[in-house]
């Protein structure tokens, strides 16, 4: 299971955490960049001994503050909220009362502040029926795995009905263009948009998160993949797999 299908198939309870248990790999999984700790290993942070299920809470500490920083921050298509309501809910986080929110917003009024926070709650109570709607439906009607919508990335971009795939279109069109394998070269490069989208999230699959790479790195991995490999760099970017630095000499997945 890739980072991406990791996050999005959590528990609410496991979001909390910002971690879930891997049987498979018997470790311990950052949700918010898929760092791993191995069970039974002994992992010295900054002086102490931490068993692996304390280190990755540690690790989220130091590398994302908090589950709440790392979520709050996710863009809207994500959460929901507009900038002034994730504001509010960073006030409300902090232990800001209503006057001291209003006073730290321009001086407007308490109630005013009251009235956001009855929303936030209503909001919660929405949320909470349509989860379980939702996993009512799982249950009765989408028990036929090729008719799931597969999770996109993070990083997506103007999400549209570009990115409504299933199982079944996903399948049809990795065995179309990667007639090799998964793993093999690119046959061709699709035009269509959805198959573009279907097509670089195999691709981004053969980088590794939280690894910063060298544009001559990414070259190396994109020329075993196709000989057009500047358009596939290119799309990466532009559909928001990776991110870039600046003077374009670091390339990271993005996450």
């Amino acid at each position: 299971m890739n980072a991406e299908e990791r996050f999005w198939n959590a528990t609410v309870d496991e979001l909390t955490n910002g971690y879930v248990y891997d049987d498979l790999n018997d470790a311990y999984v950052c949700l918010l960049c898929n760092e791993g700790f191995e069970d039974g290993i002994i992992y010295p942070i900054d002086g102490t001994l931490y068993e692996a299920k304390k280190a990755v809470k540690r690790h989220i500490e130091d590398a994302h503050t908090s589950v709440f920083n790392y979520l709050i921050r996710l863009d809207k298509k994500y959460t929901g909220l507009s900038v002034h309501q994730k504001e509010i809910l960073d006030y409300f986080k902090k232990g800001f009362s209503d006057k001291e929110i209003a006073e730290a917003q321009g001086g407007g009024s308490p109630s005013t502040i009251r009235n956001h926070r009855f929303k936030l709650k209503e909001k919660e109570k929405q949320a909470k029926v349509f989860l379980t709607l939702m996993k009512l439906l799982h249950k009765s009607s989408d028990k036929k795995s090729d008719n799931k919508f597969i999770h996109f990335h993070k990083g997506a971009k103007m999400v549209d009905d570009r990115y409504a795939i299933t199982e079944e279109e996903k399948n049809k069109v990795l065995s179309t263009y990667f007639k090799q394998g998964l793993d093999g070269e690119l046959d061709t490069f699709p035009s269509k948009e959805k198959r573009k989208i279907i097509v670089l999230q195999n691709i981004i699959n053969r980088f590794e998160h939280e690894r910063v790479y060298s544009e001559k790195e990414v070259n190396a991995i994109l020329k075993g993949i196709y000989s057009d490999y500047v358009t596939i760099r290119r799309y990466l970017i532009e559909y928001g797999f990776m991110n870039r630095s600046r003077d374009c000499t670091e390339y990271w997945v993005k996450g």
